[in-house]
């Protein structure tokens, strides 16, 4: 089963960024996406950025995600 995850863009170094969620940083590809800058949200699949979401979508997702820890 694989897994993507909504992460948020804190650095933006071309074709490398760092997204965080909660205290986890990591630093991903971002050669599949044009247009991404610092503060979007992105879906993180196997290390690269697969799919760029808005704020909305991106907090759903992740409070369902955090339902299935508690």
């Amino acid at each position: 089963m694989c897994l993507a995850v909504p992460m948020k863009l804190i650095e933006n170094k071309g074709a490398t960024g760092v997204v965080e969620l909660g205290s986890l940083q990591k630093e991903i590809g971002l050669h599949l996406l044009d247009d991404v800058k610092v503060g979007d949200y992105v879906i993180v699949h196997a290390g690269y950025a697969i799919k760029k979401l808005d704020e909305n979508e991106a907090a759903e997702t992740i409070a369902l995600l955090e339902s299935f820890l508690e």
